[in-house]
């Protein structure tokens, strides 16, 4: 195990449920339960759009096994971000193919299965809005036609019709800018599509109701936010409501939100009984809260020097039946297509339209992906309207220190420019030897994202062996940070070693409020509110030593289970005995830190409808991609692919590497493979792995990585979230250098076979950058 003699957090820490995991030991929620568990299923809509007339399950309650039954009576508040827009069950409407409309528990999976297909459900089409360009026509029929009246949970977005939230940012006089006659005013527009998480475990949940209050064993990222969900669709206390999470499958965002966790606790409270509910694989394809598609406009007056004088956008996201996490996305638009370089001014619209389709959700580095994908377009097509190399441009532009952000943030550190010096030099002498009749491509993108910080707390409690044990909210969900990152810092600060750290499950019972696991933030925000409680404990731990050897604790240091005295290594004594000395003196020691977001300011009136209006950690990325592709299929093939990852502090450079590595695979999913399509009943072409095409085996590409160390970080010895960037400029990378290999301006993704095909041939006539 390698080590890092700059601190003792830092080194090559193996994860501790890596064995576990690989011998197929580690039991999911899918795994738990027992005999006398009752298995539920959902019955959905299977139509778009619809009044419903009658639901009746008479004939379902009489069939063979079934213990319990709900509808839209049994839970009847809404939820939401932003808006609480969203009911658990389908009542008088349905809004999405797949929407639940009913809910039944049975002995077993088979007999809920056979009363669910005796759910009498009577409805009235109603014409179905499958696009944000129906939603937004003149005279479009509302999706929410009484969306004024739902309950607004944070002002100052504007709202109406089929637009759920707008986000808008203005800074500065655009119309001036572009109207100056020394500037080269160039356009885009740019359209992805949706992608699917897919993670190892798809989402389950087992509920119970005990002593008049509910606990909940589920499979999420967010255990505070499926408390605070369910509790309110329930109309009771939160404090009602338990959560609890085993080994978690993965997530990668699909996990952020609070989903089945209601329907089992309604279930349990009807039955008695613990209940079990666990989407089928085809459930989670056909309502998985995706990465959602969008349509990203942008224009920017640019000098011949390559000054950005101007830049404007229209950023459509497409929500989905109901606001959700896009709402709370809207935000992000200012931070990653208006990341990255240096604006003169800056107006931005970003609005999440409501749509009858399945509705989206987070999903690793969110939007930041597909406005990353388009800005670094948009920027290579600047760069052929004024003839400007495009690295030579960027390493002109990228912000820096000092750099005024869309919102007004000032940037701290010079990060960017010398990540792109950094790539540079990690590329071959030699560009690769292609093969005749290949068309090859090579592009240098840049990213900017952000770590969500938010509140976090932490107890540490030392054990009479020497070990600490780590009580948070967090959730190990396949990143490695609390199997390696929090145990590397509570161990640095205690002087033990970190598998004498126990990190306890998360249990809303026995820890403090936290925002969930996603966006970058664990390691910083728990890791920070883990080295505050250390602190706490450290300094208990030394005063009790102190007594024990007579020597002031300013002189005494923990290292290696011991307490010793400073500049005297073997002396002093052990932690466990100064542990067995204080229980007498004062009790078990222990302490307690938290940690929120200090805020970074932002320039006033700037932002409207945001919920960050400035970042509190930027996280920079440079990827490049070499690739070729064949001229008579339209394939293409990876040759090459690089990572400069702005990292803080690298406290497990090996996981970090990991991260990287996967992240770019899961990228490359998205640039070229992964594509969803919605039919004209409203629901996924894509149903299975059959026509879902993940990235497989072959596919992977060795991922040349460099971790990029010293960019400032509030985070806990300069750390940054490393888990959500890496995948954030490889829909960028690929698409810029299939544009470059192909001659052609690219504008949408997945780059399939096909589309590219068309490109090539003419007959898919892109959406070409103009310059003015």
């Amino acid at each position: 195990m390698n080590t890092d003699a700059r601190h003792p957090a830092v080194m090559d820490y193996p994860r501790r449920d890596a064995s576990d995991k690989l011998q197929g030991r580690t039991r999911y929620t899918a795994d738990l339960g027992g005999l006398e568990t009752l298995h539920a299923v959902l019955v959905r809509a299977e139509v778009a759009s619809a009044r419903i007339l009658r639901v009746d399950v008479t004939r379902a309650r009489a069939m063979p096994g079934v213990r319990a039954i709900a509808i839209a009576h049994d839970g009847p508040g809404l939820h939401g971000i932003g808006i609480a827009d969203q009911p658990i069950f389908a009542g008088s409407v349905i809004r999405h193919h797949g929407e639940p409309i009913v809910a039944i528990a049975a002995d077993t999976l088979v007999q809920a299965q056979a009363a669910a297909r005796e759910v009498l459900i009577d409805t009235e089409p109603m014409r179905a809005v499958l696009t944000m360009a129906e939603a937004l026509a003149p005279g479009a029929q509302l999706i929410h036609p009484d969306w004024a009246s739902y309950e607004v949970l944070k002002e100052g977005a504007e709202r109406g019709g089929n637009i759920a939230w707008e986000a808008s940012v203005q800074r500065g006089d655009t119309k001036s800018a572009f109207a100056r006659p020394d500037v080269v005013v160039v356009e885009g527009t740019y359209e992805v599509g949706r992608q699917s998480h897919v993670p190892f475990e798809p989402r389950a949940v087992i509920a119970s109701f005990e002593d008049g209050r509910y606990h909940i064993q589920t499979s999420t990222q967010v255990p505070w936010t499926v408390r605070a969900v369910t509790s309110k669709v329930l109309g009771i206390a939160p404090s009602m409501v338990r959560v609890t999470v085993p080994s978690v499958g993965g997530g990668f965002g699909l996990k952020f939100d609070c989903t089945l966790e209601p329907y089992a606790a309604i279930l349990a409270r009807k039955s008695g009984r613990t209940v079990s509910l666990v989407n089928s694989r085809e459930e989670e394809q056909m309502t998985c809260l995706c990465r959602e598609n969008a349509q990203i406009r942008i224009r920017s007056a640019v000098t011949a020097s390559g000054e950005i004088v101007a830049r404007e956008a229209e950023v459509l996201m497409d929500c989905g039946a109901y606001g959700g996490e896009q709402v709370f996305l809207t935000t992000m638009t200012a931070h990653t297509l208006m990341g990255n370089y240096r604006l003169g001014s800056v107006r931005l619209t970003t609005k999440a339209v409501y749509t009858n389709t399945p509705p989206n959700g987070a999903f690793r580095a969110c939007n930041g992906v597909y406005n990353t994908f388009a800005l670094e377009r948009h920027t290579d097509e600047i760069c052929g309207s004024i003839r400007m190399d495009p690295l030579e441009f960027r390493r002109r532009n990228v912000v820096g220190d000092g750099s005024l952000g869309a919102t007004g943030q000032v940037f701290q550190g010079d990060v960017l420019r010398p990540m792109l010096d950094r790539l540079v030099q990690m590329r071959p002498a030699k560009d690769p030897a292609v093969p005749d009749g290949l068309l090859y491509g090579r592009a240098t993108t840049v990213g900017t994202w952000f770590v969500f910080v938010g509140p976090s707390t932490a107890t540490v409690n030392l054990n009479a062996d020497g070990s600490a044990t780590l009580v948070t909210a967090g959730v190990e969900i396949g990143s490695g940070t609390m199997m390696q990152s929090l145990p590397q810092i509570v161990a640095a600060e205690l002087g033990i070693h970190p598998s004498a750290v126990i990190v306890k499950s998360a249990d809303t019972d026995a820890s403090g409020r936290d925002m969930g696991v996603g966006g970058g933030r664990t390691t910083v925000s728990i890791g920070a509110a883990s080295a505050a409680a250390c602190a706490e404990v450290r300094a208990k731990l030394l005063a009790s030593a102190s007594e024990l050897l007579q020597t002031e604790p300013a002189k005494l240091v923990l290292t290696g289970g011991r307490v010793e005295i400073m500049g005297r290594p073997g002396s002093g004594t052990s932690i466990q005995k100064v542990i067995q000395h204080a229980e007498m003196v004062t009790g078990p020691i222990s302490g307690s830190g938290s940690f929120t977001a200090p805020g970074v300011a932002a320039l006033p009136g700037c932002a409207a409808g945001h919920f960050i209006d400035a970042i509190d950690i930027p996280v920079f990325a440079v990827h490049e991609c070499e690739l070729t592709v064949h001229p008579a299929t339209g394939h293409v093939t990876i040759l090459a692919y690089r990572v400069v990852q702005d990292v803080g502090r690298a406290l497990n450079p090996r996981a970090i590497r990991s991260q990287v590595q996967g992240g770019v695979v899961q990228g490359l999913g998205y640039a070229l493979h992964e594509e969803i399509t919605i039919n004209t009943k409203g629901s996924f072409d894509q149903r299975g792995f059959e026509s879902y095409l993940l990235p497989l085996a072959e596919d992977v590409v060795p991922v040349e990585v460099d971790l990029f160390e010293g960019a400032p970080s509030l985070g806990p010895l300069g750390t940054k979230g490393a888990g959500e960037v890496p995948i954030l400029n490889v829909g960028a990378a690929v698409a810029c250098a299939v544009a470059n290999a192909i001659g052609k301006p690219v504008a949408q993704l997945p780059l399939t076979p096909p589309r590219v095909l068309a490109l090539l041939t003419g007959r898919l006539m892109p959406q070409a950058a103009t310059a003015v």
